[in-house]
């Protein structure tokens, strides 16, 4: 064989494998638990982004919710340490804290145990690929929290089935170094128009709502966060203020969080957040949440 058709052949070679690794996908991504404490799923290249500077307040900021805020912070530290504890389904009123509370329990406990606890973000789009998440997580020394904020499902969408197998199904199970914690803005995890989809059309009616109901059933605790009272709300608004040193008279802080709300046409934790945001800003304060 000629040189020229020698490297004739080489570049078709190079081109095929070129081919051939752009339909694999890329190679996946090693994982390093040490390079932080909070890590976001990313299942194209099966890889555990680690966050070095997770979005959180400290859990001494978060007011109203004080029963829920102990469940929850009692049944994390119960993981953490080994024992026994639920999956938790946090549900209820925008805005009130939930997904800020499972950041803020998880940083706690770590300052408090310094156990090796890991909280994992998973994306409402990737839950069909959480088997493959706990295939990867099983063999871990690491204590993990699967996290997923805004969980809900609609018509025709099938990954829920994929969570119901992770939480408690399947002849494996959930791995005992995992628990899954979720956020949701209602108690049922799929709109009632679904439900009373698969009622209509099932050979048994009542199995195939218990089917969809069930999914709920999977997390031990459900947790509510129910619409904010003005009290509650200047209690936040309190906590912020004196822990960010704002210098503003009670009064004036009230008076001004009072209108800020009503502007946004109601009040929760997140409207008082904001409100702190502005207000530092207009005061030239700067801020740290980490």
């Amino acid at each position: 064989m000629s040189e020229e058709a020698n490297q004739i052949l080489l570049a078709e070679l190079r081109r095929l494998t070129a081919a051939v690794e752009r339909l694999a996908g890329p190679p996946p991504a090693e994982n390093d638990w040490t390079a932080a404490d909070c890590f976001v799923w990313s299942p194209a290249r099966s890889h555990l982004q680690p966050i070095r500077r997770p979005n959180r307040v400290a859990l001494s900021l978060i007011r109203g919710v004080d029963h829920v805020r102990d469940i929850l912070h009692e049944n994390t530290l119960r993981f953490a340490e080994g024992y026994p504890a639920n999956n938790v389904l946090l549900w209820g009123a925008r805005g009130m804290g939930k997904s800020s509370l499972v950041k803020a329990v998880h940083a706690d406990i770590r300052g408090q145990t310094g156990i090796s606890l890991k909280l994992v973000e998973v994306h409402r789009e990737d839950i069909a690929t959480l088997p493959a998440l706990l295939d990867l997580l099983k063999d871990t020394p690491h204590r993990i929290i699967l996290f997923c904020d805004d969980l809900s499902f609609d018509h025709d969408d099938t990954a829920y089935k994929s969570l119901k197998a992770a939480l408690d199904g399947g002849i494996e199970g959930r791995p005992d170094n995992v628990l899954f914690y979720a956020t949701s803005n209602r108690r049922h995890l799929l709109p009632r128009h679904m439900m009373e989809n698969e009622q209509s059309t099932a050979i048994n009616p009542s199995e195939a709502v218990e089917e969809k109901v069930s999914l709920s059933d999977r997390f031990g605790l459900w947790l509510g966060f129910h619409k904010c009272s003005q009290d509650d709300y200047l209690t936040m608004i309190d906590g912020y203020a004196a822990h960010f040193k704002l210098p503003l008279d009670r009064e004036d802080l009230h008076h001004q969080a009072l209108e800020w709300a009503t502007t946004r046409g109601g009040r929760s934790g997140r409207v008082a957040w904001q409100y702190i945001q502005d207000l530092a800003g207009r005061l030239r304060i700067s801020m740290d949440r980490a």
